[in-house]
């Protein structure tokens, strides 16, 4: 079956929430609710810590622990989880970098990237404690 022969539907309007994984979530909450500054919204033992981000939500969840059947026929979210590095990107204000770049670098926090991309929007990159990438950026970046 095609793409054509398929119902029609709207695109979604924008990402709800962005997952990424790390075993130890202690060190992850000290790194995004401590050192980035998010606002915690719930932590769940060693499964999952949950902050916002505007209007969207950012899940960290503990890989070995979502892999797990759901215990609760009341929320049967499906098994899931990530192995290995991912990557996500902050909205950040091009005269807040710097300052951003500072704060991590005084934390221990090494700084892999800082560069000006061909649009000339500015992006900043460097890891969590679990080995993601993360990057802040110049929200012209993906401007159309």
């Amino acid at each position: 079956m095609s793409d054509r022969d398929l119902p029609a539907a709207p695109p979604p309007d924008t990402i709800l929430e962005a997952a990424l994984y790390a075993g130890d979530l202690d060190a992850a909450e000290a790194f995004y609710g401590g050192l980035l500054g998010l606002e915690r919204i719930v932590r769940v033992g060693e499964r999952h810590v949950f902050y916002r981000m505007g209007a969207g939500v950012l899940l960290i969840f503990n890989p070995a622990e979502t892999a797990k059947p759901p215990g609760n026929p009341d929320m049967p979210v499906p098994p899931h989880g990530a192995r290995g590095p991912g990557h996500f990107c902050f909205a950040v204000a091009g005269r807040a970098l710097d300052a951003w770049r500072a704060r991590l670098e005084a934390a221990g926090v090494g700084i892999e990237a800082d560069f000006t991309w061909p649009n000339g929007a500015r992006s900043i990159y460097f890891r969590d404690p679990a080995g993601n990438s993360v990057e802040m950026a110049e929200p012209r970046l993906w401007a159309g």
